[in-house]
């Protein structure tokens, strides 16, 4: 008998039954499919070996005037601004302490306890600390006089950290350390540090209707807020903002080594909000525009009160002007469709701004309103302040009912593994969810938290292929990302031996210096004819072509693994797994049933130089495929 060809659907269908999809694939980990052809995705490294404090999701690169490529990087704890792989540390200052902090140290502890009034710190707050002398025995000025992470915040007037020495060694206190480090010492707070978690509850529009008592949700700020931050470029100088947070300035003239300061503060700046949800500077006519900022009062002061709806935009070209007048084009719009302003995104011509119902159109439109406000969509709302991203074709998100696409009218995109990302999809944690573009590969990822996994942080993905329609699915823990274009590479940013660290992704074909592991792609059940007869396969003829990363010989190994059942309610059981190499012309099995299942994967059961450099990619497998009757 002829040999069966079996040249399988693209993508991944994880909507139809395994038997009902024959021909098509059920399940993957790190594959792409290219050209209707999957194939092993692109590897990553780290940008830099230095890693960063605090869990990053947010990413933003620019070029200055003078040509520096500066990547800007919001974390839990701090916003670094990356230049050259060092991380500068731009954080704002919450506030200045002189002449004001004591220590008390403990005999064998290396617990320091310090005073300061009203220090307004919380729990792994950061606070550079000088001015202060020995306590008299191992707790030296050099071991006071540096950056603490607060470890707890008993009171309002106290805290404590662990000593350390410049090396970030732990130093104990002896007996001489008793006294209380001098009458001038001075600290610098950094501004609190976020959440890890989205918690609910907080803020407006938590919970339905009816719930709880009226006025018992807290305003939003960002105490009670998963750590997000928004940046967007004003001229060279960076505007960031921690989401519910203050709004503040770094400026590129004055050098990695200063820090970002409150826009509210700066000596010209005028009614200027306090608070936002977002910043975002418009691409043409250059106003700086908060989403959910705190209003003006009656007294034309700000409030220092979020309004979840409102947005306060700049004079055009002046960022630090907010008071409207006949003489300016300052002003403010409120949303009606929605309880929150959950993100907003810069597209063509327009600023896309997205509720938690709803998706409007900003556009210029000059003077006297400066603004129009055009409702787009309703139902369709944003699942996350970071779940959508601007593509050569159009404008890509995440709702909480699917995967939308808008390019001047709103459509939800056929999602052939839309059930399995939903049903598995962390909601108490949906803000942490973010979309990406790899522009090289026509892709947008969509990651997502994973009830299955339970670790109520970004673990998995759905990759649209936008170009060729087709879905594919894995797991990968990367917190934010940016397409290549500053950099010659995606990056993202990720976790490793609980550090973080920034990736280069698409370069080479490993997990970092590692063998990628766990790369997949299984097929749905096969038959022969309709499954009345058995069948009996004893060849495999596989068509797999290997890529090297390194531009010699192809290495590199693929495992062909044959799983057989009778009937669509059994278990699948593995009959054989045969490793193929570039030159195997064809593998012998043994196996009979009435439905089959292939499956591809380079695993940690071959060695690591069959692992290592190198991509494959799937051709037209075939099979010695006979009947062996219908017992």
């Amino acid at each position: 008998m002829p040999l069966a060809k079996f040249n399988f659907k693209a993508g991944i269908n994880k909507e139809e039954t395994d038997y009902s999809n024959e021909g098509g694939w059920v399940d993957g980990n790190f594959i792409r499919f290219r050209k209707n052809r999957a194939e092993k995705i692109g590897g990553w490294i780290k940008y830099s070996t230095t890693a960063f404090l605090g869990i990053a999701r947010a990413l933003h690169q620019w070029v200055s005037l003078a040509g520096t490529r500066f990547t800007g990087i919001g974390t839990t704890y701090k916003y670094y601004i990356e230049s050259g792989g060092t991380y500068s540390d731009v954080t704002p200052i919450r506030k200045t302490s002189t002449n004001s902090i004591t220590f008390a140290a403990t005999n064998g502890s290396s617990t320091i306890t310090a005073t300061d009034s009203s220090h307004g710190a919380v729990d792994n707050d950061f606070v550079t600390i000088s001015g202060a002398v020995s306590l008299g025995g191992l707790i030296t000025a050099a071991v006071l006089n540096q950056e603490y992470q607060i470890l707890t915040t008993p009171t309002a007037n106290t805290y404590t950290f662990t000593a350390k020495d410049t090396d970030g060694d732990t130093v104990t206190a002896n007996a001489s350390d008793s006294g209380n480090g001098g009458s001038g010492v001075d600290g610098l707070y950094q501004i609190n540090v976020g959440l890890d978690d989205y918690v609910q509850g907080t803020g407006w529009g938590i919970d339905g209707w009816g719930a709880g008592t009226f006025g018992s949700s807290g305003s939003l700020d960002a105490d009670n807020q998963l750590r997000l931050w928004t940046h967007d470029n004003f001229g060279e100088d960076l505007i960031i903002n921690p989401r519910a947070g203050g709004i503040y300035k770094w400026v590129e003239n004055d050098g990695l080594t200063t820090r970002a300061v409150a826009l509210s503060g700066i000596s010209s700046a005028n009614k200027v909000p306090t608070l936002g949800l977002q910043v975002i500077t418009s691409e043409t006519d250059r106003h700086l525009i908060v989403l959910g900022a705190d209003p003006l009062d009656s007294s034309n002061d700000r409030t220092g009160v979020i309004d979840p709806m409102f947005i306060a935009f700049s004079d055009q070209e002046d960022s630090l002007e907010f008071e409207p007048k006949t003489t300016n084009s300052s002003g403010s719009l409120r949303l009606s469709s929605g309880s929150l302003i959950v993100g907003g995104l810069k597209a063509r011509q327009e600023v896309l701004i997205w509720t938690d119902t709803a998706l409007y159109s900003m556009n210029f439109i000059g003077p006297p309103l400066t603004f129009s406000i055009n409702l787009i969509n309703q139902g369709a709302g944003l699942i996350g302040p970071k779940a959508c991203v601007n593509a050569p074709s159009g404008v890509f998100y995440m709702s909480k009912q699917g995967f939308y696409f808008y390019n001047g009218a709103v459509q939800k995109i056929p999602c052939s593994v839309q059930e399995y990302v939903f049903l598995d999809l962390d909601q108490s944690q949906s803000h942490k969810c973010h979309v990406a573009l790899n522009s090289e590969f026509s892709e947008v990822w969509f990651f997502y938290p994973s009830i299955e996994d339970g670790t109520k942080e970004i673990s998995r993905y759905a990759i649209y292929n936008y170009e060729e329609n087709l879905w594919s699915i894995g797991s990968l823990v990367r917190h934010a990302w940016v397409d290549g274009g500053i950099q010659n590479k995606p990056q993202a940013t990720g976790v490793s031996s609980s550090a973080y660290y920034l990736y280069d992704h698409e370069s080479g074909y490993n997990n970092d210096t590692d063998p990628m592991d766990n790369v997949y792609i299984e097929s749905a059940d096969l038959d022969f004819g309709d499954g009345e007869q058995f069948a009996f396969i004893k060849r495999i003829i596989p068509d797999i072509k290997f890529v090297n990363a390194v531009g010699t010989s192809p290495n590199g190994a693929v495992n062909i693994v044959l799983k057989n059942r009778n009937f669509n309610g059994e278990s699948l059981s593995t009959s054989s797994t045969n490793q193929i190499t570039s030159t195997t012309n064809q593998s012998y099995v043994r196996s009979r049933c009435r439905q089959f299942v292939l499956r591809f994967e380079s695993d940690d059961d071959n060695t690591a130089s069959d692992r290592k450099d190198y991509k494959w990619r799937l051709g037209s497998t075939r099979l010695d495929v006979q009947p062996s009757g219908r017992r």
